[in-house]
C-alpha cells in the first residue's frame, strides 16, 4: 500500500515514534544541528536552508501544523534555556538574537516538517527515501516478514502456550452442551472471532494471506489470544449452566443467543476496545495490513509498541524457547496436542 506522508497523521507518527528507523534516517541524511539538552536542535534558518524554502514557508506550516510539530519536540525557548542556548550557539544564529523567544526544532520535528512540506523538492526525495528506511529497518529486525511479528512480544509465549487449555474447555463444552454436527466447532470459533473482532477465521485468513494450513493464533497479539480465552471458558461456563437449567443440550438458536448475551456484557467492552485497537494499530503498523471492519480504531504506534515487537527485549519464537530446555519440552507437548 502506498504512503503519502504528507496527508496521513497517523504514518507520520509512526516513523517518528519508530526510534531504530529514526537513528536510520538520521545517519542517512547526515544532519547533526546544534546539541543542547540531549538533543540536536535545529533553528528556523537552517530547515529552512536544508529544505530549500523561505522561513515565511516554515512559519505558515508552524502555525497549521502547530500541535503536531510541538508534540514531535518543537519548542520555543525562553528565559534561563535561551540565555544558555545563546551562550553556547549565539555565534551560530542568524535569528532571534535580541528576541526574548527563539523557535527550535529537535530531529523529531525537523524530520515531521519534512513530511509535511509539498513546495520542497529535497522534502519529497526525503520522504521517498525515509519509506524505505523504514521497510528495510523493519525486514532487518524481523528477517523479511512481519506476518508473525506478534511472535516477538515476550507475553505471546505464554499466551500461547495457554490457549490449547482454554481451547479444550470450549471444545469440550461443545460437545457435551450443544446438539449440532462437527461444523459446530469451526462454526462458532468464527462467532467468538466475529464478536472480538468482527472477522470470521476465512477472512482472517485472507487479509494476513495465510496458507491453508496455516493456524490464524499463531499470527495473533498476545492480547487477542487472552481475551479469545476467556470468551471461549467463560462461554463454556455459561453453557453448562444453561445445560443445567434446561436439563438437555442447548440448539443452535440457543447458543446464538447466548453468544450474544455474553459478549454484550459491559465488562467486556473496555476490553473488546483495547483488543481491537491494538490489532488495527500493529496490523496497520507493522504488517501494512487494514482490517475494513476496524478502520475507525487504527493509530499511530507508541514508542511501547516498538519497543515491544523490534527493541531489545524482542526475540522470535524459536530463539526464546531454545533458551530454556525445560521450557522447550513444555511447549513440545503443549504444541503435539
Amino acid at each position: 500500500m502506498k504512503k503519502d506522508l504528507t496527508m496521513s497523521a497517523i504514518d507520520r507518527q509512526n516513523i517518528l515514534n519508530n526510534k531504530v528507523a529514526l537513528e536510520g534516517i538520521q545517519e542517512y541524511i547526515g544532519v547533526s544541528g546544534m546539541f543542547f539538552k540531549e538533543q540536536y536542535r535545529f533553528t528556523k534558518s537552517q530547515v529552512a536552508d536544508f529544505y530549500g524554502v523561505d522561513i515565511s514557508t516554515i512559519e505558515r506550516y508552524l502555525t497549521s501544523n502547530e500541535e503536531e510539530l510541538k508534540h514531535n519536540g518543537y519548542e520555543n525557548l525562553k528565559g534561563k534555556s535561551l540565555k544558555d542556548f545563546k551562550e553556547e550557539f549565539g555565534w551560530m544564529l542568524q535569528e532571534g538574537l535580541k528576541a526574548p523567544q527563539l523557535g527550535v526544532f529537535n530531529f523529531r520535528s525537523f524530520l515531521n516538517l519534512g513530511m509535511l512540506l509539498t513546495e520542497s523538492e529535497k522534502a519529497k526525495a526525503l520522504r521517498s527515501v525515509i519509506l524505505d528506511i523504514v521497510i528495510d529497518t523493519l525486514n532487518q529486525k524481523v528477517g523479511g516478514s512481519t506476518k508473525y511479528i506478534n511472535q516477538r512480544d515476550e507475553d505471546f509465549l505464554v499466551a500461547i502456550m495457554r490457549e490449547p487449555i482454554y481451547r479444550k474447555e470450549f471444545t469440550n463444552a461443545l460437545n457435551l452442551y450443544l446438539d449440532m454436527g462437527n461444523y459446530k466447532y469451526s462454526m462458532y470459533t468464527d462467532k467468538i472471532y466475529e464478536a472480538i473482532f468482527h472477522e470470521n477465521s476465512k477472512e482472517y485468513k485472507q487479509i494476513l494471506q495465510l496458507e491453508e494450513k496455516e493456524n490464524p493464533r499463531d499470527t495473533m497479539y498476545s492480547e487477542v489470544l487472552k481475551l479469545i480465552a476467556s470468551f471461549e471458558i467463560g462461554i463454556a461456563d455459561e453453557m453448562k449452566k444453561k445445560f443445567e437449567l434446561l436439563k438437555r443440550k442447548l440448539i443452535p438458536k440457543e447458543l446464538d443467543e447466548l453468544i450474544i448475551e455474553f459478549s454484550n456484557n459491559r465488562f467486556w467492552i473496555p476490553q473488546i476496545e483495547d483488543v481491537r485497537t491494538k490489532m488495527a494499530c500493529r496490523d496497520y503498523g507493522f504488517r501494512n495490513i487494514i482490517h475494513e471492519r476496524l478502520k475507525p480504531y487504527i493509530n499511530s504506534l507508541n514508542n511501547e509498541d516498538y519497543n515491544r515487537f523490534l527493541g531489545e527485549k524482542s526475540k522470535t519464537l524459536i530463539e526464546r524457547v531454545m533458551e530454556d530446555e525445560q521450557l522447550l519440552d513444555v511447549f513440545k507437548r503443549l504444541k503435539d496436542r
